[in-house]
């Protein structure tokens, strides 16, 4: 089966944004419940103190940190223009805030890839 530009569009509008590309294949349930648990995921690790990864080579766990982070599309943008999600080490759920922001990055990807397989008609 041939790979299609239309197919990568829903593939990149679900990684730019939790659900969009689920919105333009009208899955409309779907996307409703992807848009909320991962924005819930990231809001609340934000709210838990948790840090957003830039590109680091010092460390290659900071590589992985920052791809997972990468994940959600646009917040990972905001964050570096609006410079939020700078981690706070002395609060007691900075790791928790940390973690739920990367799997927050990390679900997006699988939901994107969700997008991509239903426009390619592997999946309803």
């Amino acid at each position: 089966m041939e790979i299609k530009t239309k197919d990568i569009s829903f593939l990149a509008l679900g990684w730019l944004f939790p659900g969009l590309g689920h919105v333009f294949l009208k899955k409309y349930w779907r996307a409703g419940i992807f848009f909320a648990c991962i924005t819930s995921m990231a809001a609340l690790g934000l709210l838990m103190g948790g840090k957003i990864y830039s590109f680091q080579t010092e460390n290659p766990l900071t590589i992985l940190a920052f791809f997972s982070d990468l994940g959600y599309g646009l917040l990972y943008f905001f964050s570096k223009i609006f410079s939020f999600g700078s981690g706070n080490l002395e609060r007691v759920t900075f790791e928790f805030g940390t973690a739920y922001i990367a799997g927050a990055g990390l679900l997006n990807y699988l939901v994107a890839l969700d997008a991509f397989d239903i426009a390619r008609g592997k999946k309803k």
